[in-house]
């Protein structure tokens, strides 16, 4: 029985593929989630200091555990160019177990639960 509420998913824009592949990256390995899917050419239009404003976008779709979104929030604030970003969540109600259950696997419940040595990680690979 899954207890409803435990993981989100979380909704993230990107300026650029390269950008939000940068961005999808440190998120995986600080293990603030378990997957990012990037949907490019997504067209935003929206209102920005009294303009109607059109963009095209990458939407960044990030599964996590509901007790993380604070601390992913602040990584994603601290690392994206655009002076308000979006990150808004949703908390999944239901869903494949076994996948609910690899995201609580791959995501530490609290950022006290995790300490990573960011000296000793290389990003500069890309791997699928």
């Amino acid at each position: 029985m899954y207890k409803c509420g435990i993981h989100s998913i979380v909704h993230v824009t990107a300026p650029s593929i390269e950008f939000a592949k940068s961005l999808a990256r440190g998120i995986i390995t600080k293990d603030l989630a378990a997957c990012v899917n990037l949907i490019p050419n997504v067209t935003s239009i929206y209102k920005w200091k009294g303009e109607v404003t059109e963009d095209s976008e990458i939407l960044m779709i990030i599964k996590t555990r509901t007790s993380r979104i604070e601390d992913l929030t602040n990584y994603v604030k601290s690392a994206h160019p655009y002076e308000v970003c979006e990150v808004i969540s949703t908390k999944i109600e239901n869903g494949n177990l076994p996948y609910l259950k690899w995201i609580s696997e791959c995501v530490a419940e609290t950022s006290e639960d995790l300490v990573i040595d960011t000296n000793k990680i290389d990003l500069s690979e890309t791997k699928k």
